[in-house]
Protein backbone atom coordinates (compact mmCIF):
# COMPACT_ATOMS: atom_id res chain seq x y z
CA UNK A 1 0.00 0.00 0.00
CA UNK A 2 1.21 3.54 -0.81
CA UNK A 3 2.23 5.58 2.17
CA UNK A 4 1.09 3.63 4.72
CA UNK A 5 0.54 4.87 8.15
CA UNK A 6 2.24 3.76 11.08
CA UNK A 7 0.10 3.03 14.52
CA UNK A 8 2.78 4.93 16.42
CA UNK A 9 3.23 8.06 14.11
CA UNK A 10 0.99 11.11 15.91
CA UNK A 11 0.05 14.62 16.99
CA UNK A 12 2.13 15.24 19.86
CA UNK A 13 -0.29 15.86 23.22
CA UNK A 14 0.27 15.46 26.78
CA UNK A 15 -2.23 14.73 29.40
CA UNK A 16 -1.01 17.84 30.95
CA UNK A 17 -3.48 19.21 28.25
CA UNK A 18 -6.79 17.00 27.97
CA UNK A 19 -8.47 18.91 25.42
CA UNK A 20 -5.37 18.52 22.77
CA UNK A 21 -5.11 15.04 24.06
CA UNK A 22 -8.57 14.25 23.11
CA UNK A 23 -7.63 16.84 19.52
CA UNK A 24 -4.97 14.26 19.08
CA UNK A 25 -6.72 11.18 19.80
CA UNK A 26 -9.56 12.44 16.83
CA UNK A 27 -6.82 12.68 14.47
CA UNK A 28 -5.24 9.47 14.47
CA UNK A 29 -8.71 7.88 14.38
CA UNK A 30 -8.55 10.05 11.45
CA UNK A 31 -5.81 8.33 10.17
CA UNK A 32 -6.77 4.84 11.09
CA UNK A 33 -10.00 5.35 9.33
CA UNK A 34 -7.97 6.47 6.19
CA UNK A 35 -5.97 2.88 6.07
CA UNK A 36 -8.93 1.26 6.78
CA UNK A 37 -10.31 2.73 4.16
CA UNK A 38 -6.99 2.70 1.76
CA UNK A 39 -7.13 -1.05 2.76
CA UNK A 40 -10.27 -2.12 0.61
CA UNK A 41 -8.53 -0.75 -2.31
CA UNK A 42 -5.34 -2.70 -1.69
CA UNK A 43 -7.30 -5.80 -1.30
CA UNK A 44 -9.17 -5.56 -4.78
CA UNK A 45 -5.79 -5.15 -6.03
CA UNK A 46 -3.19 -7.31 -3.88
CA UNK A 47 -5.26 -9.63 -1.52
CA UNK A 48 -4.31 -10.21 1.84
CA UNK A 49 -0.89 -9.94 1.45
CA UNK A 50 2.04 -8.92 4.29
CA UNK A 51 0.96 -5.49 4.32
CA UNK A 52 -3.04 -6.15 4.65
CA UNK A 53 -2.04 -7.97 7.17
CA UNK A 54 0.08 -5.43 9.10
CA UNK A 55 -2.89 -2.26 7.98
CA UNK A 56 -5.55 -4.92 9.27
CA UNK A 57 -3.53 -5.61 12.68
CA UNK A 58 -2.95 -2.06 13.28
CA UNK A 59 -6.28 -1.03 12.78
CA UNK A 60 -7.74 -3.58 14.99
CA UNK A 61 -4.64 -2.28 17.60
CA UNK A 62 -5.88 0.97 17.59
CA UNK A 63 -9.87 0.96 17.88
CA UNK A 64 -9.74 -2.23 20.40
CA UNK A 65 -7.53 -0.07 22.82
CA UNK A 66 -7.56 3.56 22.01
CA UNK A 67 -10.55 3.98 21.38
CA UNK A 68 -12.78 2.68 23.72
CA UNK A 69 -10.18 4.62 26.26
CA UNK A 70 -11.05 8.21 24.30
CA UNK A 71 -14.68 7.24 24.73
CA UNK A 72 -14.59 6.55 28.55
CA UNK A 73 -12.37 9.75 28.59
CA UNK A 74 -15.65 11.75 27.08
CA UNK A 75 -18.34 9.56 28.99
CA UNK A 76 -16.61 10.40 32.85
CA UNK A 77 -15.57 14.07 32.38
CA UNK A 78 -17.35 15.75 29.60
CA UNK A 79 -20.48 14.62 28.88
CA UNK A 80 -21.80 14.52 32.40
CA UNK A 81 -20.37 18.11 33.16
CA UNK A 82 -22.43 19.50 30.14
CA UNK A 83 -25.82 17.30 30.68
CA UNK A 84 -25.06 19.09 34.35
CA UNK A 85 -25.75 22.43 33.13
CA UNK A 86 -29.15 22.06 31.70
CA UNK A 87 -29.28 23.27 28.69
CA UNK A 88 -31.23 21.75 26.40
CA UNK A 89 -29.48 21.91 22.95
CA UNK A 90 -26.65 20.92 24.51
CA UNK A 91 -27.91 17.75 26.46
CA UNK A 92 -29.49 16.99 22.80
CA UNK A 93 -25.91 17.19 21.12
CA UNK A 94 -24.27 14.94 24.39
CA UNK A 95 -27.27 12.56 23.82
CA UNK A 96 -26.36 11.78 20.11
CA UNK A 97 -22.69 11.67 21.00
CA UNK A 98 -23.85 9.30 23.21
CA UNK A 99 -25.90 7.16 21.20
CA UNK A 100 -22.89 7.42 18.20
CA UNK A 101 -20.60 6.21 21.09
CA UNK A 102 -23.31 2.68 21.51
CA UNK A 103 -23.10 2.66 17.55
CA UNK A 104 -19.77 2.79 17.17
CA UNK A 105 -18.99 0.12 18.98
CA UNK A 106 -21.69 -2.11 17.38
CA UNK A 107 -20.22 -1.33 14.18
CA UNK A 108 -16.47 -1.71 15.69
CA UNK A 109 -17.78 -5.67 16.17
CA UNK A 110 -18.62 -6.18 12.35
CA UNK A 111 -15.38 -3.84 10.89
CA UNK A 112 -13.16 -5.83 13.45
CA UNK A 113 -14.40 -9.39 12.40
CA UNK A 114 -13.47 -8.39 8.80
CA UNK A 115 -10.08 -6.93 9.65
CA UNK A 116 -9.78 -10.73 11.59
CA UNK A 117 -9.84 -12.20 8.48
CA UNK A 118 -7.64 -10.37 6.32
CA UNK A 119 -5.35 -10.58 9.19
CA UNK A 120 -5.39 -14.30 9.55
CA UNK A 121 -4.88 -14.24 5.99
CA UNK A 122 -8.34 -14.25 4.04
CA UNK A 123 -10.26 -11.56 2.66
CA UNK A 124 -14.19 -10.84 3.16
CA UNK A 125 -15.84 -10.13 -0.08
CA UNK A 126 -15.18 -6.38 -1.37
CA UNK A 127 -19.27 -5.39 -1.86
CA UNK A 128 -19.78 -6.71 2.31
CA UNK A 129 -17.17 -4.98 3.59
CA UNK A 130 -16.57 -1.53 2.09
CA UNK A 131 -19.65 -0.24 2.40
CA UNK A 132 -19.53 -1.36 6.16
CA UNK A 133 -16.23 0.49 6.47
CA UNK A 134 -17.33 3.68 4.88
CA UNK A 135 -20.57 3.59 6.93
CA UNK A 136 -18.28 3.14 10.19
CA UNK A 137 -15.84 6.13 8.77
CA UNK A 138 -18.81 8.43 8.54
CA UNK A 139 -20.17 7.85 11.56
CA UNK A 140 -16.88 8.61 13.08
CA UNK A 141 -16.72 12.26 10.99
CA UNK A 142 -19.88 12.82 12.04
CA UNK A 143 -19.25 12.42 15.52
CA UNK A 144 -15.91 13.90 15.64
CA UNK A 145 -17.59 16.76 14.09
CA UNK A 146 -20.06 17.69 16.63
CA UNK A 147 -17.59 17.02 19.95
CA UNK A 148 -14.77 19.37 18.05
CA UNK A 149 -17.89 21.92 17.13
CA UNK A 150 -19.92 21.98 19.73
CA UNK A 151 -19.27 19.43 23.04
CA UNK A 152 -15.66 20.41 23.42
CA UNK A 153 -15.83 24.41 23.17
CA UNK A 154 -18.78 24.05 25.90
CA UNK A 155 -16.89 21.76 28.11
CA UNK A 156 -13.69 23.46 28.08
CA UNK A 157 -15.85 26.96 28.58
CA UNK A 158 -16.95 25.05 32.19
CA UNK A 159 -14.04 23.42 32.90
CA UNK A 160 -11.45 25.20 35.66
CA UNK A 161 -7.47 24.51 35.62
CA UNK A 162 -7.76 22.68 38.62
CA UNK A 163 -10.50 20.37 36.87
CA UNK A 164 -8.91 20.13 33.96
CA UNK A 165 -5.34 19.15 35.35
CA UNK A 166 -7.38 16.19 37.21
CA UNK A 167 -8.77 15.53 34.24
CA UNK A 168 -5.63 14.65 32.47
CA UNK A 169 -4.29 13.18 36.03
CA UNK A 170 -7.16 10.35 35.67
CA UNK A 171 -6.80 10.21 31.77
CA UNK A 172 -2.78 9.61 32.18
CA UNK A 173 -4.25 6.85 35.05
CA UNK A 174 -6.63 5.03 32.92
CA UNK A 175 -3.99 4.14 30.43
CA UNK A 176 -0.97 3.40 33.10
CA UNK A 177 1.02 6.24 32.25
CA UNK A 178 2.44 8.46 35.20
CA UNK A 179 0.42 11.60 35.37
CA UNK A 180 1.37 15.16 34.36
CA UNK A 181 2.91 17.28 37.81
Amino acid sequence: MPNPISFHNSPAAGFDEPFEMLLACHERVQRMLGLLLRLAEHLNRHGADDQARQAARDVMRYFDQAGPAHHEDEERHLFPLLLAQGDAGTADVVQRLQQDHVAMSRQWQAVRADLAEIEAGRWPPAEAVQPRWQAYAELYAGHIAAEEGQAYPAARALLPAPALRTMGQEMAQRRGVPPPR
